[in-house]
């Protein structure tokens, strides 16, 4: 259960209380990251499946299936992108690349990749919820 604990506890926001914070923790945790993710995924298609079931649109719901991840995960794997963006984008040698992805801030290349991914990941679902709720669930779960 340790685990399970780590994995949710600390790439999602869900109220769960992690008990043990040592390699161990984190390595199991490790292993039950995909269990977070497919949570994740299931709540960003519940929201998008129930407001195109209710008929809210096609857009709406790709929106809102989008949203959810960003917003159950603090924005962990936009972070980790905009970061890795910035990083190769620069051009620079190993190691400064890596001190660029190290800071806090976000550089053009994050901004404009998580742009274009954000909106490659809304014009998907749309598509699909376009085909119907469980066609649109099914993307957004995945």
């Amino acid at each position: 259960m340790d685990g399970i604990r780590f994995a949710f506890g600390t790439l999602t926001v869900l109220p769960v209380r992690v008990r043990r914070w040592d390699r161990g923790a984190a390595r199991a945790g490790m292993l039950w990251a995909p269990l977070a993710g497919l949570v994740v995924g299931l709540c960003a298609a519940a929201l998008g499946g129930v407001l195109s079931a209710l008929g809210a649109g096609a857009l709406l719901a790709a929106v809102a299936s989008t949203a959810v991840p960003a917003v159950l995960t603090r924005g962990l794997h936009l972070d980790g992108l905009a970061d890795t963006a910035d990083g190769l984008g620069s051009g620079k040698p190993a190691a400064d690349a890596l001190a660029i992805m190290k800071r806090s801030d976000i550089g053009p290349f994050g901004v404009v990749t998580l742009l274009l991914v954000l909106l490659a990941q809304v014009a998907v679902l749309d598509r699909l919820y376009g085909l119907g709720w469980a066609e649109g669930a099914a993307g957004a779960a995945v």
